[in-house]
């Protein structure tokens, strides 16, 4: 925007835009209310049972559709499937989503949350999502109680042989043995093992420890292969077989070059929640990684997720109604935003904000770039027909999961509206 020294905005806009904007943000209010009926309902519950502070809603009946979609894909190709707990930290969410989905298997990326995983899930087959520098293993182990048996029951992701070779004196001076999953790059580009001479030399490391060291597979993450690539440069199904010839030559190096290392049980771990689908048309990984797909936040609405709905809502109450959009500095001349734009004529301010998130309901509100972002009260503008009283509820749909979930305190899940269970995050 561009202002003369009056403050008023230099040259004119027709009134066909005006309208145009107006006619948007009306229709909230066109069946009496600034709700659908989905919204509406948890507006109720949250301002009679809610904390009326921000929360993160997880939406058990739609969890539950997402995680039978996923379900019937690994059922079709006989795969396993992992949940990925940085995308779902929560210890509740993850053992209702592993009860529903028939799975004990994990994959964690954070040595104070592998901790938790195992006091949590004792009985849990976990693979490392990332390389861990190696101080970050033996504090694992300094910390690990339980009957959890990381001998048996975890794999260390590990990706050159300088960190193999960390991990081998790790080990030894543990008096322990580790299985390790070796990283493979297939196609992603963040690091991993690149060609036959990175993974000749890992093996070779493994085969002469055998005291300290166990080969227990592979994993080659793809998201990239699931996430829309324009089709001028790939297709999906492209990609997929770039992926897999990779992986299959990486395979057939083990087994032909080093038989003794080689046997049925091995992890093929593969996939990411933009692939997982994709994988049903391959038979030579053994299990898919699933996390963020289960709850959908907007950064996953892709033609690979289709099926899925979205799961997850962040709430906050509304704390302040102010009208028409009024600027520090400006003062009265702030009216020419709310005269040039009918979405600025009223203001709301929120319990905290400036999160990694969409504005979803009600329909035609946005933050005011101009006042700035707020993580305490966030300035939120809308037309007048948007509706919104003191306490009433505005939702947010989060963009990722990873991160945003953590930031709520307990999740809140709902079935039908209500809510039915609060579920502790990681910390």
């Amino acid at each position: 925007m561009v202002f003369n020294r009056r403050g008023f905005l230099k040259g004119t806009l027709g009134a066909g835009v005006l309208l145009a904007g107006a006619a948007v943000l009306l229709r909230p209010q066109d069946k009496g209310g600034p709700y659908s009926d989905y919204f509406r309902q948890l507006n109720r519950e949250l301002k009679a049972n809610g904390p009326m502070r921000p929360v993160l809603l997880v939406d058990l009946d739609r969890l539950d559709h997402n995680v039978d979609v996923v379900k019937a894909s690994v059922r079709r190709t006989g795969k396993q499937l992992r949940l990925v707990e940085k995308s779902l930290p929560s210890p509740g969410l993850l053992a209702y989503i592993g009860q529903r989905a028939e799975t004990r298997r994990l994959m964690s990326f954070h040595q104070p949350f592998l901790n938790h995983d195992a006091m949590q899930f004792p009985d849990a087959d976990i693979l490392l999502g990332k390389p861990l520098p190696v101080r970050s293993a033996e504090l694992f182990y300094q910390l690990h109680k339980g009957p959890f048996d990381p001998a048996r029951q975890l794999q260390w992701l590990l990706d050159t042989p300088q960190r193999l070779e960390q991990y081998r004196a790790l080990a030894q001076g543990l008096g322990t043995r580790l299985r390790v999953n070796i990283e493979l790059d297939v196609g992603l580009h963040r690091g991993g093992v690149t060609d036959e001479a990175g993974l000749d030399a890992m093996l070779k490391l493994i085969r002469a420890h055998p005291a300290q060291l166990e080969f227990a597979g592979f994993m080659g993450y793809d998201p990239f292969v699931g996430m829309g690539v324009p089709e001028v440069l790939a297709s999906p199904q492209t990609l997929l077989a770039r992926v897999m010839a990779i992986y299959t030559a990486r395979v057939d190096f083990v087994r032909l070059r080093y038989p003794d290392l080689w046997h049925p049980s091995l992890t093929f771990n593969t996939a990411g929640s933009p692939s997982y689908r994709l994988h049903e048309q391959e038979n030579l990984s053994t299990e898919v990684s699933v996390g963020t797909a289960m709850l959908k936040p907007s950064h996953y609405d892709l033609p690979s997720l289709s099926e899925h709905v979205p799961a997850a809502y962040i709430a906050t109450p509304v704390l302040k109604r102010t009208g028409a959009v009024n600027i520090p500095a400006l003062d009265d001349q702030s009216r020419v935003f709310s005269w040039w734009d009918v979405n600025q004529r009223a203001t709301f301010f929120i319990y905290g904000g400036n999160w990694m998130a969409d504005f979803e309901s009600p329909p035609g509100l946005k933050s005011n770039s101009l006042y700035g972002r707020s993580s305490n009260q966030e300035m939120v503008n809308g037309s007048e027909a948007v509706g919104l009283e003191l306490e009433d509820q505005v939702f947010l749909r989060p963009t990722q999961t990873e991160s945003v979930l953590l930031q709520f305190g307990d999740l809140l899940a709902v079935r039908g509206g209500l809510i039915v269970e609060r579920w502790p995050v990681y910390s």
